[in-house]
């Protein structure tokens, strides 16, 4: 039996309204479930595979890009003329980082270490390990300025040490042995006659107190109880603040580790983090929106003031003693060796300071720092930052190593930490966080449309069938009609009777 327009058009309408009824309740019940799930993957927490696995061992690839200021010009420097350098690298090395030690807490906080190894990738590199290098002499121009106040026969006694342990201003060695340490009499001398003056026991490089080593102990939120504070640092090595500099604001810890962030930012968000390597806390501020790998980003960059002096901004005043805006002063965290943290090639750094080197090409695409996060999470999928490093250099009375040098700050290299989300991991964050909530969001308007459509066509339905049943009712009613009108007996008597009236008539 077939079935009727009508039939059909209230089924439209009931599987239509049905239709469009789930699709408004998704409309706002979606994004409460949807954040749910978010809630429940960024929580620290060994249930969560994907994401406790990505903060625990870091399962992506990161890697540091080293490069180096190469001093062409190290006998003009010593009569006073300007620093000429030319950049050499990158020395690539990929990055091992996971979390140790780790231990939960009943105020919903994780105390852990974090490790790192460093591993050089040659192939990924502009030249390799042997190449050689002439940088400042840090034990012999560090030492000078630091005793630079001291007196005068003090200073006589240190320049002779200079002499009999061969120790010039300028050091020319392979790349591997400045980065990871070299042998050194006066080290040894001056560690075993003075412990605990340098910040190595072993051979002195740049970055020998790094490979195999940690960050320091980490307590951070879990997020459990409030997922606005999960990843935020309760305290660091059992502190809640440092006492470096010299204000309370400045030694606060503040923000994250500098790893993952609290979800749900905006472009009004800031991206706080606490870094042990420059010995404070730093924040990020929103530039732009972005797309990294398929996955929706907003992009965060340094301020202008991240590095600013007092003068040009003063909440920065307590890290000072300050010089020219673009320089962290360190010292304090550095065993007071009068070194300085910039952005690569003095970028958005005060003009004066590019004027006494040359060889300097500051520009953003190079030397900015920025990191790609996916907002709903607080996850990053792309980052890199920069920091350069540099040492104050100058002539000092008494040190003939010292020669004429002009005061300058002196870049010595600049590095770069980079890492992004890719491979399997990619794959696993895009479906659960990403495309699983999309989804979610499309198949509310989905309904909505789909409702709308059938309660439309339901409409056209009936007004179609109603149509149709007018047109037949008045195609019997005229049918009928004429029938009638042949077939009726008083038409056929009142025919018969003029009939008769004729034919009497004649």
């Amino acid at each position: 039996m077939a079935v009727s327009k009508s039939t059909l058009a209230i089924v439209f309408i009931v599987l239509g309204g049905l239709a469009v009824l789930f699709g408004t309740v998704l409309v706002f019940v979606g994004p409460i479930i949807i954040d749910d799930q978010i809630v429940k993957n960024v929580e620290i927490n060994p249930n969560n595979g994907l994401s406790y696995t990505m903060w625990k061992d870091i399962p992506v690839p990161f890697f540091m890009s080293v490069y180096f200021f190469h001093i062409v010009n190290p006998d003009e420097i010593l009569k006073g003329e300007k620093p000429t350098v030319v950049q050499r690298g990158p020395y690539v090395y990929s990055e091992n980082r996971w979390k140790d030690n780790i231990t939960f807490h009943d105020n919903n906080t994780v105390t852990y270490k974090e490790y790192r190894q460093y591993f050089f990738e040659e192939s990924m590199s502009v030249g390799n390990e042997s190449d050689v290098v002439t940088i400042p002499n840090m034990l012999v121009l560090g030492a000078s300025v630091m005793m630079e106040k001291m007196p005068f026969p003090v200073r006589l006694l240190l320049s002779t040490t200079f002499k009999t342990f061969n120790e010039g201003p300028f050091l020319t060695k392979p790349v591997g042995e400045l980065m990871w340490g070299y042998d050194s009499k006066l080290v040894d001398f001056l560690n075993k006659y003075l412990p605990g003056l340098l910040p190595t026991s072993g051979k002195f490089g740049l970055f020998a107190e790094f490979n195999n080593s940690n960050t320091g102990q980490f307590t951070v939120n879990t997020g459990r109880d409030d997922i606005r504070k999960v990843h935020m640092v309760d305290s660091w090595n059992g502190m809640k603040s440092v006492n470096y500099w010299n204000s309370e604001q400045c030694n606060m810890i503040n923000g994250t580790a500098g790893q993952m962030w609290p979800p749900f930012m905006t472009t009004e968000t800031t991206m706080p983090f606490y870094s042990p390597d420059a010995c404070r806390s730093m924040e990020l501020v929103y530039q732009k929106p972005g797309v990294s790998r398929g996955i929706p980003v907003y992009r965060f960059v340094a301020p202008k003031t991240l590095f600013a002096n007092g003068a040009d901004y003063p909440p920065n005043e307590g890290f000072c003693p300050c010089r020219q805006s673009g320089l962290l002063n360190v010292s304090t965290c550095r065993h007071n060796s009068p070194v300085f943290i910039s952005h690569p090639h003095f970028y958005e750094a005060d003009p004066f300071l590019l004027d006494t080197v040359n060889g300097l090409n500051p520009n953003e695409d190079e030397h900015g720092l920025f990191i790609d996060i996916h907002p709903e999470t607080g996850v990053p999928m792309n980052v890199s930052i920069r920091l350069q490093l540099n040492l104050l250099i100058k002539s000092v009375l008494g040190i003939s190593e010292t020669g004429k040098i002009a005061e300058v700050v002196m870049p010595m290299i600049w590095f770069e930490e980079s890492g992004y989300i890719d491979g399997p991991v990619l794959n696993t964050f895009r479906t659960n966080l990403v495309v699983l909530p999309m989804v979610m969001e499309y198949m509310q308007y989905i309904f909505i449309a789909l409702g709308l459509a059938g309660i439309l066509g339901a409409m056209i339905l009936y007004v179609t069938d109603k149509k149709a049943r007018k047109k037949t009712s008045v195609s019997l009613t005229q049918g009928e009609s004429v029938k009638d009108t042949k077939h009726d007996p008083t038409n056929e008597t009142q025919a018969e009777k003029c009939s008769m009236n004729d034919t009497g008539k004649k």
